[in-house]
C-alpha cells in the first residue's frame, strides 16, 4: 500500500519521505535496543535464593513454608531442610513459617544464600492437642477434648494423678474415695454410660492404655504412678474424639503424657520436697459418755444400768491420729548430643489418719527421645517402674468405734483379748456384740507390696522420598506383679475361736500391647487445604494369674481352710482397626472422620466384632471475611459430631462359654471321710455382647480481646443401647436364678460451660480465674427384654441395719440408683413420727406397694472455680468445687439413731445423736423406719480443694540454685447442709466413710 502511494508522488515528495522513513527506522532501532537493555538489566537483577531452614539442635525441618513477602511466590524446604526461591532486588524479605515454631521475617539484601534457625514456639505447641494415635492443631479439633497442662494442675499432696484434674474440667467429676493413703478417686466423664459395666474411663499412659482392674497389695491402680512425672492431661468427651479407641471409649478417654528431655536441653537438676500433716477436721457426731450414761438411765432398766461403765472414752479419738507425710522427687534431665533423657526417682511416705495404715512407694522413671536419619526417625522410649509397701488399716474399727459404748475402757486386766476391753463372758466374746476398735486396729496385721512397670517404645519413621508419610510402630507393656497377707492375732476378739489366722495371695498381671500406624498430613495450598489421615491396627493382650493359698490358724500349725483346686488364671485379647480422616479447607472448615473395627476375645465368635464410627464438623467463624477483621473476637469455632462408642469392660472374661465351676468349700461332697468340691455348671449368656453408645455433641468455643475472655458452651446426648444387668430368667430356661446379660438402655444428656478471665496481665501482675459448670440428666429408658409397666425395678444401694435391706432401685424412667423409700409422715412441730408413713397407694396398708422413688446421689449441677494470681514472685492459687442437687442416705443415722441400740441386756452401743432429735425407740416395724425418707438428705456443698501459696526467690547460693517455696491447705473447708460426716459420699449411701483429712503442707523446690 505504501509503496502504492509513493509511485504517484512528486519527485521532491519522494525525496522527503524517504528522508522520514530512515528517521523512523532509526527510532524503531533505538527503542528496541532500549528494551533490550532494560531487559537485560532487570534479569541481571533477578537471581534464585537459596538456603536451609533448622530447628532447635540444628536439625534440618521439613516442609517449612518460605514466602516472599508481598508476593504469592513461596515454597517448602525439602527433605534436608533446604530451599530455592527466585528473588529479585535487594529489597525483599523472606517470611519463613512452620507449625510449632516462631514465624521469621529475613531481609534478603544482596545475599544468594540465607540460613534460618527458627525457635520453639511454646505458646504453639500448647496449641497441639494429644489425641488416639496421634496429634492435632487446636484449630483443627472437631470434637471435646479438653487439656490440662502441669501450670494447671491443682497443687499440694497429690498421691494419684486424677488428683491434679479434681474441679478443673467441665463435664468431668472426680470423687474422692475416702482418705485412706493412696485410695484413689472415682472418675466419672459425663456421667457414665453402663449400669451393670464399668463406668470407668479408659486411661491411656504415653500410649499405652491401662486395664482399670485392682491390683493386688495396691490401695489403688494410679497409685502406682507417680504424679511428678506426668506433664499434661487431654480428656476425649465425646464420641467424635474417642471413637478411635472403639470399644473402650463409652466412658470417655484420658491421654496422659509424660515429661520429657529436650533437644540442645543443658544438663539439669531438679529437687523438690513435699512435707506434710494429716488431721482429721470432724467425727461423727455420737453421744458423749455422758450423755451416753443419762440416756441409759433415762430410758432403760436395771439390767441396762448395771452394763454402764465407769470410764469416758472418745472411741473416735482412740483410733485416728495426727499423721505425717513426705514427698520427695529428684529429676536429670538434658540432651547428650541429639540424645534427649529424663530421669526422675520417688519416695513417697503417708501414714493414714486412721491408726496403723500407711503408703509407702519408690518410683523411677526413664526417658529417652532422640531422632536420627536427620530426623527422619525420631525415637520415644519411656520405662518407669514402682514399688509400693502398704499396710491397710481395718476400715471396719470406724464402724465400731462410732457404736461402742463410750463409759467402757480401751483396756482390761482380762489377757484373753491382748489387754484390750471387749464384751465377753466365760467362753468368750459375745457374738453380736461391737468389737474393740482399737484392737481391731492393732492386732490385726493386713500388709500388701505391689511391683509395676508400665513402659513402651515409639518408632516414628517420616519416609526420605515422602516426608508427608509417617509410619509409626509402638510396643508396650503394663506388668505387675505383687503378694500380701494378713495376720489376725489369737488375742483379738473376731479371731479368738480360731487362734487367729493367717493368709497369704500373690497375683500377676501382663498386659501387653502392639500398635502400628500409617500417617499423611499434607497442606496443599494450592486448594487452600490440609489433609491429616490416618490408619492403623492395634493388638493388646492381657493375663492375670493367682494362686490360691490355704489359711492357717496364727501359729500355722491348724489349716482352717483349703486351697481352691486350681489357681484363678484368665486371658483376653483385643484387637482393632482404625482410621481417621481430618480435613482443612481454607482454615474455616475442619471435617474429621473416624472408624474403629474392634474385636473382643470376651465375646463369643458370631458377637465378636463391632464397628464403631465417628463424624464432626468445625467452622471457625472468626475466619469468615465478616469476623476477620473484628479485633475483640479472637476466637470463633462451632463443632458438631456424631458417633458410636462400645464398652467391653464387663466385668467377666467369658461369659458366653457354657462351662463348669468349682463348688465353695462350704458346699463340698464326702467320699469316706474325705470332701472334695464339686464341679457345677453355671449360667450364662451365649448371646452376650458389648453395649454401645451413641452420643451426639454441639460445641461453640469462643475468645475475645485477645483471648482475656475466653471459653466453651457444648451440649451433648447420649443413648447407651444393650446395656448389661442382671435378669430372672424363666424357670428351666437357664443353670442360675439370676443372668448378667443385655437387657437395657440408658439416655443421658447434658450442658457443659467452660469460661476462663485473664482480666489483668502486666509486667508484675497477671490474674487467671476460671468457672466450669455441667448440668447433666440421666434416665433408664428399658431394663427388660418384655417391657412391664408395673416393674419395681432392679434393687440396689445395700445398707447396714436388718439383713439384705436395700434404698435404691434402678427403675425405667427415672435416675440411675433412685432412693427407695416410705414417705415419713411429721407432726405439727416438725418432727418425724416414728411408724407413720404416707399410705400412697391409698389402700389403708402400709407395706411394699407404698414405698416410691425420691432423689437420687446424682447431683444434676456441679461446678468448679479456679484461681491463679502472680504479683512479681508471689504466686496464689485456689480451687473450689460444688455440687447442687445431690442427695445422700445417712447410714449412720438410720442403723444407730434408736434407743433399741440400748435395749440388750449382755452389752450396749452407742447412737447417733440424732436420736435426741428423733426420739426413734425403735419398736416399730425396723426395715420401714430404715427405709423412711427422714434419713434421705441434701448433700449439696461448696467445698475449697486447695489453697496454695508460693514465693520464687530466684537464683541463690551464688546464682547456682533457683528456689521456690510453697505452702498449702487441702480440704480447706466444706459449706454443706447435710447432718452426716461429709456429703461427698460415692454411691449415695453414707455408711461409716474413712474421713477426708485437712491437709497442711510445706514444699520446697531447687533447680540447679
Amino acid at each position: 500500500m505504501s509503496d502504492l502511494v509513493l509511485t504517484n508522488l512528486p519527485p521532491v515528495d519522494k525525496l522527503q519521505d524517504k528522508w522520514l522513513h530512515r528517521k523512523l527506522t532509526t527510532f524503531v532501532a533505538l527503542v528496541l535496543a532500549f528494551l533490550y537493555l532494560g531487559s537485560s538489566f532487570a534479569y541481571a537483577q533477578q537471581r534464585t535464593v537459596t538456603g536451609t531452614v533448622t530447628g532447635e539442635g540444628g536439625s534440618p525441618l521439613i516442609g517449612v513454608t518460605v514466602l516472599l513477602k508481598g508476593t504469592s511466590t513461596a515454597t517448602a524446604t525439602d527433605v534436608n531442610g533446604g530451599f530455592s526461591l527466585p528473588v529479585t532486588g535487594n529489597a525483599a524479605t523472606l517470611v519463613v513459617s512452620y507449625i510449632g515454631y516462631v514465624t521469621q521475617e529475613v531481609p534478603v539484601g544482596s545475599q544468594s544464600s540465607v540460613n534460618v534457625n527458627l525457635q520453639t514456639d511454646a505458646k504453639a505447641l500448647e496449641e497441639v492437642v494429644v489425641v488416639g494415635y496421634g496429634t492435632q492443631r487446636r484449630e483443627d479439633v472437631t470434637g471435646s477434648v479438653a487439656t490440662i497442662s502441669e501450670e494447671n494442675f491443682n497443687r499440694g499432696q497429690v498421691t494419684t494423678p486424677e488428683q491434679y484434674l479434681t474441679g478443673r474440667v467441665a463435664g468431668v467429676q472426680i470423687t474422692n474415695n475416702g482418705g485412706a493413703p493412696g485410695s484413689g478417686s472415682t472418675i466419672r466423664i459425663r456421667g457414665g454410660a453402663s449400669l451393670g459395666a464399668s463406668n470407668d474411663p479408659l486411661i491411656v499412659i504415653d500410649g499405652v492404655p491401662v486395664e482399670n482392674g485392682t491390683i493386688a497389695g495396691s490401695p489403688n491402680p494410679l497409685s502406682l504412678i507417680n504424679p511428678n512425672d506426668i506433664e499434661s492431661f487431654n480428656i476425649l468427651k465425646d464420641a467424635s474424639a474417642a471413637a478411635i479407641y472403639g470399644s473402650r471409649a463409652s466412658n470417655g478417654v484420658i491421654i496422659i503424657t509424660t515429661k520429657k528431655g529436650q533437644p540442645g536441653e543443658r544438663f539439669k537438676v531438679n529437687f523438690s520436697t513435699l512435707g506434710s500433716i494429716y488431721k482429721i477436721t470432724d467425727k461423727v457426731d455420737v453421744l458423749s459418755a455422758g450423755e451416753f450414761r443419762d440416756a441409759v438411765m433415762r430410758e432403760k432398766g436395771s439390767d441396762q444400768q448395771a452394763l454402764l461403765g465407769n470410764a469416758d472414752t472418745d472411741w473416735q479419738d482412740q483410733i485416728y491420729r495426727t499423721a505425717f507425710g513426705v514427698d520427695n522427687n529428684l529429676v536429670f534431665s538434658g540432651s547428650v548430643k541429639d540424645l534427649p533423657y529424663r530421669v526422675s526417682l520417688g519416695y513417697l511416705d503417708q501414714q493414714g489418719t486412721l491408726k496403723t495404715g500407711n503408703l509407702k512407694r519408690s518410683s523411677v522413671a526413664l526417658n529417652l527421645n532422640p531422632s536420627f536419619l536427620d530426623d527422619h526417625l525420631r525415637v520415644n522410649l519411656n520405662v518407669r517402674g514402682s514399688l509400693s509397701k502398704s499396710r491397710f488399716a481395718d476400715q471396719g474399727a470406724i464402724g465400731s468405734a462410732v457404736a461402742f459404748d463410750p463409759t467402757q475402757p480401751v483396756y482390761s486386766d482380762d489377757t484373753r483379748f491382748g489387754g484390750y476391753f471387749e464384751w465377753a463372758d466365760g467362753n468368750g466374746p459375745k457374738l453380736l456384740a461391737p468389737r474393740n476398735p482399737l484392737s481391731m486396729l492393732e492386732q490385726r496385721r493386713d500388709e500388701g507390696e505391689a511391683k509395676r512397670s508400665i513402659g513402651n517404645l515409639q518408632l516414628d519413621y517420616r519416609f526420605h522420598f515422602l516426608p508427608e508419610l509417617r509410619a509409626n510402630l509402638n510396643v508396650g507393656y503394663d506388668i505387675s506383679r505383687s503378694e500380701g497377707g494378713t495376720v489376725v492375732a489369737p488375742t483379738l476378739a473376731s479371731g479368738y475361736s480360731t487362734g487367729g489366722s493367717r493368709s497369704q495371695y500373690e497375683q500377676e498381671r501382663d498386659n501387653k500391647l502392639l500398635d502400628f500406624y500409617l500417617n499423611y498430613a499434607k497442606d496443599i495450598t494450592a486448594l487452600k487445604s490440609r489433609v491429616d489421615v490416618t490408619a492403623g491396627y492395634s493388638y493388646q493382650s492381657f493375663r492375670t494369674y493367682s494362686p490360691t493359698f490355704a489359711t492357717f490358724n496364727e501359729a500355722g500349725d491348724v489349716q482352717l481352710s483349703e486351697p481352691a483346686p486350681f489357681p484363678n488364671e484368665v486371658e483376653n485379647a483385643l484387637i482393632g482397626f482404625f482410621g481417621r480422616i481430618n480435613y482443612t479447607f481454607n482454615d474455616k472448615y475442619v471435617l474429621t472422620a473416624n472408624i474403629r473395627r474392634d474385636g473382643s476375645s470376651r465375646f463369643a465368635p458370631d458377637a465378636r466384632w463391632g464397628t464403631f464410627p465417628a463424624l464432626a464438623f468445625a467452622w471457625r467463624i472468626n475466619e469468615e471475611g465478616f469476623l476477620k477483621n473484628v479485633s475483640a473476637i479472637s476466637d470463633l469455632k462451632l463443632r458438631v459430631g456424631y458417633g458410636v462408642t462400645g464398652q467391653q469392660d464387663i466385668g467377666s472374661y467369658y461369659p458366653y462359654l457354657a462351662r463348669y465351676t468349682f463348688s465353695e468349700n462350704t458346699a463340698m461332697y464326702p467320699f469316706g471321710d474325705q470332701f472334695y468340691n464339686s464341679l457345677r455348671p453355671a449360667g450364662y449368656a451365649s448371646d452376650i455382647k458389648w453395649e454401645e453408645t451413641k452420643q451426639y455433641n454441639l460445641g461453640l468455643d469462643f475468645g475475645f480481646f485477645n483471648g482475656k475472655f475466653s471459653g466453651t458452651v457444648e451440649y451433648y446426648k447420649k443413648e447407651t443401647e444393650d446395656l448389661l444387668g442382671t435378669v430372672i430368667p424363666a424357670a428351666g430356661s437357664n443353670l442360675s436364678n439370676s443372668l448378667f446379660t443385655n437387657v437395657g438402655s440408658l439416655e443421658s444428656e447434658g450442658v457443659e460451660v467452660t469460661l476462663n478471665f485473664n482480666p489483668i496481665s502486666t509486667e508484675n501482675l497477671n490474674w487467671n480465674f476460671g468457672v466450669n459448670g455441667t448440668y447433666t440428666d440421666v434416665t433408664i429408658t428399658r431394663l427388660t427384654n418384655v417391657d412391664s409397666e408395673n416393674s419395681v425395678g432392679s434393687p440396689q444401694g445395700g445398707i447396714s441395719g436388718g439383713t439384705g435391706n436395700t434404698a435404691q432401685v434402678h427403675t425405667v424412667g427415672y435416675t440411675p440408683y433412685a432412693f427407695y423409700v416410705y414417705k415419713q409422715v411429721y407432726n405439727e412441730q416438725g418432727n418425724p413420727v416414728e411408724g407413720v408413713y404416707a399410705d400412697l397407694n391409698n389402700d389403708g396398708i402400709i407395706n411394699q406397694n407404698d414405698l416410691y422413688r425420691y432423689k437420687s446421689p446424682m447431683a444434676p449441677v456441679y461446678l468448679g472455680f479456679s484461681n491463679d494470681l502472680t504479683y512479681k514472685n508471689f504466686n496464689l492459687n485456689f480451687v473450689l468445687r460444688a455440687n447442687l442437687g445431690n442427695y445422700v442416705y445417712n447410714n449412720v443415722f438410720s442403723n444407730n439413731g434408736t434407743y433399741q441400740n440400748i435395749n440388750r441386756t449382755d452389752f450396749l452401743t452407742n447412737m447417733s445423736r440424732n436420736v435426741l432429735e428423733s426420739n426413734f425407740t425403735g419398736s416399730s416395724a425396723e426395715q420401714q423406719r430404715l427405709l423412711s425418707d427422714y434419713y434421705v438428705q441434701n448433700a449439696s456443698f461448696l467445698r475449697m480443694d486447695n489453697i496454695s501459696l508460693g514465693y520464687n526467690f530466684g537464683k541463690v547460693a551464688r546464682e547456682k540454685v533457683n528456689l521456690r517455696l510453697s505452702a498449702t491447705v487441702q480440704n480447706v473447708f466444706v459449706i454443706t447442709n447435710y447432718k452426716g460426716l461429709d456429703p461427698e459420699v460415692g454411691g449415695g449411701i453414707d455408711n461409716n466413710l474413712y474421713p477426708r483429712s485437712r491437709v497442711f503442707s510445706l514444699g520446697a523446690n531447687l533447680d540447679f
